[in-house]
């Protein structure tokens, strides 16, 4: 009888629709089970996923339908990330309210993502934007303000004078605003601020103890805390204005300090300030430094531009070595003391303005096989390098490591009064206001009486207003007729709201704790939160290694310290996906051609692309990610439409590694289809045949125990691979398991063999639930089709016989004096004795022996055999 083929459009909504009205994803605290907590990303609502999402999303699923089959209680939630700049654009492009256009790409996302299938519990949903989350995040503030760990001071900022607005360091493109195109200038603007440098040790000594985050996410985070070790000083200061006898520095290679031609200070300095004020020229070198943007890369790849201030500093160790200060725009005010030592022969940076100014290069020290001078490139070794030490505080000459040189410096600046040990970090405390309108209001007010006001709890949420306009750049709020006039909490009194509203990385920061109590009055239910958190596997991209979970890990110190949860730190899992990438076409110099528009054919020449609407000849351009510029994005929709959703999670599952790049091809998709069928088939040839059969019942036989073996041993490999995140190589051992059962169940029509029929029962079950956790649809068919009650996706894990796991035989090699002559089969439980005699008779063997007796054999049981002549 021919079986019908697999048809993924009917059955997948069929079955969505049963998951939903049996509420079979729904998740309470309460349930049996172990808890577990599962969470990818969650996305912003741009207006529809990709294939990035696919995959994403795919893979938390295959973890949460796993652990839902082991008998966990499992927490799989989804919201959206809404707030954002996208959404104003979108509001001045197409003169639609943000709050309209986010909640309309929230509908048509949130469609696009349950056609996929995913077990997500959609009764805790919730957008950033929603007032019931944005009213917690209020509350979260004014705790954290009255911890102390919110608070307001004057910074650098980069500043779009078109858009008016703030923009942070990733928006400043070649010194232009990302959307404006202006140049940018650097301003002083009162700000909000988290003290996260509160918990920089923590947060970086914190790192070793997360054995579930990758090594290169961990090295990241510790690179941007930048714990460093070094002195403090000061300079002396000659022909400084008053107020200023001294300038504090601190460098991290005091080994230097013998080394220094000049001094420089950042150009929002307050000496640089104070004679700003007194001189034209300096205020205009000021102002040239303002244009420059924040970035270190920006910073770094900028030419090196100095002003002479013609003051000298003075040595800490000798008085009478004076050298010029500078005012450069290579310094850093939020680093250190914002002032440096010049070191130009073991600093490039330094040495560039050296050059540049004709200032002198002094080495500090050499390679021991080197006499040689510093030229046009500095000798910066490591600090473990072993150097000659030519200038320094001890006697010259001496040779031994930079970082011994280090520790004796340190020691003697502190003994002689020089200097002290400090420790500094490169992390800074973390800005969180925006001058926009579609974000969380911060909850303060400004009265001309009592000042700064934290909002009285009672009159949260502060709500945005709806009455709103773009016609002009700026943020909206500012301009609002009414929604800034208030009454002061304190003395009753007129006061105006504060207009920036909180930096989107805030409603990121704290979600996974929400998700856990979604409609309580509190931030938390800590009782819940505590019970949820950590989450226990952490899906995302790479972007997001430093400071979403950076300020993730800084939220659940905070919320500790305000009484939210009991936790330190959010995620005790962590993998960062590949991509999806994809060909791409070109039709012409710039017009790209999208894949759906495309078709490949095979030639003697190679591959040939055609447009397929104009029969254009098109050339075929490199791999790279999706993008909509160079239009090599395949839409899900149109996927899940052709092949249905098992097929697309199928195929990113099965292509590569999960921490690779997955290279989306047409032929790579119609494979996965392909065997979506053969199993399809497979189960439906079986299934009458095993019909009945009590899986209880397999037992001996020759055919029933090797299928007994592949299942088993596939459904303990399986797990491995789930668990250890190894999704294409559970994928390989399906592919394996299926071979298996084809050629296993080829004579199961006609075979009179109750104990094969039970095997095969046992092993299609094992099958069905195997793939459950990947192609969850396909899985409910076929466990309907073998007869079996209830939901595929409530069946539990198969049970696994330990004893089918073991090979009755072993493969060993044989050497013949250490080189490899040979392969021996033998019972896995055979003793020395009973090795040696089958390596002995193997004719390899008996042929070099050639009668003789072997000096000596060697016998690793399970491993090897070494024959010596």
């Amino acid at each position: 009888m021919t079986t019908e083929r697999y048809n993924p459009r009917a059955a997948e909504p069929r079955w969505q629709t049963s998951w939903d009205e049996a509420k079979l994803f729904e998740t309470r605290t309460e349930d049996p089970g172990e808890k577990y907590y599962v969470l990818e990303m969650f996305p912003y609502p741009s207006g529809r996923i990709h294939m990035g999402h696919v995959r994403n999303y795919a893979m938390g699923d295959v973890v949460a339908r796993y652990r839902r089959a082991k008998g966990f209680n499992v927490l799989h939630p989804m919201g959206w990330d809404a707030f954002g700049m996208p959404a104003e654009n979108a509001a001045m492009q197409n003169k639609v309210h943000p709050r309209e256009w986010t909640y309309q790409n929230i509908a048509t996302m949130r469609g696009q993502l349950k056609s996929m299938g995913l077990s997500l519990d959609w009764s805790r949903e919730f957008a950033t934007c929603d007032v019931e989350y944005y009213h917690r995040q209020q509350m979260l503030f004014l705790d954290l303000l009255e911890k102390g760990l919110a608070y307001r001071k004057k910074s650098k900022v980069n500043w779009d004078p078109v858009d008016m607005t703030v923009l942070a360091n990733e928006q400043v493109i070649d010194g232009k605003g990302w959307r404006s195109g202006a140049e940018v200038e650097q301003r002083e603007l009162t700000q909000w601020f988290f003290r996260i440098t509160d918990y920089a040790e923590d947060l970086l000594s914190a790192l070793d103890d997360l054995p579930g985050w990758p090594e290169k996410v961990r090295v990241m985070q510790k690179n941007w805390i930048g714990k460093s070790e070094g002195l403090r000083f000061s300079f002396g200061l000659v022909g400084a204005p008053d107020g200023f006898d001294t300038l504090p520095v601190f460098t991290t290679r005091p080994d230097t300090m013998f080394g220094p031609t000049f001094a420089a200070i950042a150009a929002d300095h307050p000496l640089a300030a104070a004679l700003a004020a007194e001189r034209p020229a300096v205020a205009a070198f000021v102002e040239t430094c303002r244009k420059l943007g924040t970035t270190q890369a920006e910073i770094d790849t900028a030419e090196k531009l100095g002003f002479d201030t013609g003051i000298k500093v003075a040595h800490p160790a000798d008085p009478n070595w004076l050298m010029p200060l500078y005012i450069a725009n290579f310094v850093l005010m939020d680093y250190g003391t914002g002032a440096i030592i010049g070191c130009p022969a073991h600093d490039q940076r330094d040495l560039d303005f050296a050059r540049k100014y004709g200032l002198p290069v002094l080495d500090v020290f050499v390679p021991l096989e080197s006499e040689e001078t510093v030229g046009d490139t500095a000798f910066v070794p490591p600090k473990t390098a072993t150097v000659k030490y030519v200038r320094w505080v001890g006697e010259a000459g001496t040779v031994l490591t930079c970082q011994e040189a280090m520790d004796q410096t340190l020691a003697i600046f502190e003994r002689e009064g020089w200097g002290s040990r400090e420790t500094n970090f490169r992390l800074r405390d973390w800005g969180i206001s925006r001058q926009r309108y579609w974000g969380c209001p911060i909850p303060v007010l400004h009265c001309d009486a009592c000042g700064v006001v934290p909002e009285a709890r009672d009159n949260l949420p502060v709500v945005l207003p709806d009455d709103i306009d773009f016609e002009k750049p700026g943020n909206p709020l500012d301009r609002h007729p009414t929604w800034r006039d208030t009454t002061c909490p304190q003395c009753g009194g007129p006061a105006r709201r504060e207009t920036d509203t909180m930096d989107t990385f805030v409603d990121s920061s704290w979600y996974f704790a929400r998700f856990t109590a979604p409609r309580a009055d509190e931030p938390t239910d800590p009782q819940a939160a505590n019970a949820w958190l950590p989450v226990d596997q952490y899906i995302g991209g790479i972007e997001h290694a430093i400071l979403h979970l950076l300020y993730s890990r800084f939220f659940v110190r905070a919320m500790r310290a305000c009484g939210h949860l009991d936790l330190d730190e959010p995620f005790k899992g962590l993998f960062t996906q590949g991509m999806v990438v994809h060909e791409t076409y070109r039709e012409g110099e710039r017009d790209w051609v999208a894949p759906a528009d495309v078709v490949i054919t095979e030639t003697d020449a190679g591959r040939v692309a055609k447009r397929l609407s104009n029969g254009a000849a098109l050339e075929i351009g490199g791999i790279e990610k999706m993008s909509k510029s160079k239009k090599n994005v395949v839409d899900p929709d149109d996927i899940i439409a052709s092949y249905g959703a098992d097929t697309a999670r199928w195929f990113m599952l099965s292509d590569s590694p999960p921490e690779r790049d997955v290279i989306w091809t047409e032929a790579g998709v119609e494979g996965a289809h392909r065997f979506v069928q053969r199993l399809w088939r497979l189960v439906n040839e079986a299934a009458p045949h095993v019909m009945g059969a009590d899986p209880a019942g397999a037992g001996g036989g020759e055919a029933a125990l090797a299928v007994r073996r592949a299942a088993h041993r596939a459904a303990a490999g399986v797990a491995d691979d789930i668990e250890r995140l190894a999704f294409n190589k559970a994928v390989a051992r399906i592919y394996e398991l299926v071979n298996t059962l084809s050629v296993s169940f080829g004579g199961l029509a006609s075979a009179n063999d109750r104990a094969l029929t039970a095997a095969a029962a046992e092993a299609l079950s094992i099958l069905v639930r195997l793939i459950a956790p990947m192609m969850p649809h396909l899985a409910e068919e076929c466990w309907r089709v073998l007869g079996h009650d209830g939901f595929a996706a409530a069946a539990v894990w198969p049970d696994v016989d330990p004893a089918l796991l073991k090979d009755d035989t072993v493969l060993m090699p044989v050497q013949i004096n250490g080189k490899k002559r040979a392969d021996l089969t033998i019972a896995a439980t055979a003793g020395k004795p009973e090795i040696e005699k089958a390596a002995l008779e193997l004719e390899v063997v008996r042929s070099a022996l050639a009668g003789q007796v072997p000096k000596r054999v060697v016998v690793v049981p399970g491993r090897i055999v070494n024959v010596v002549l």
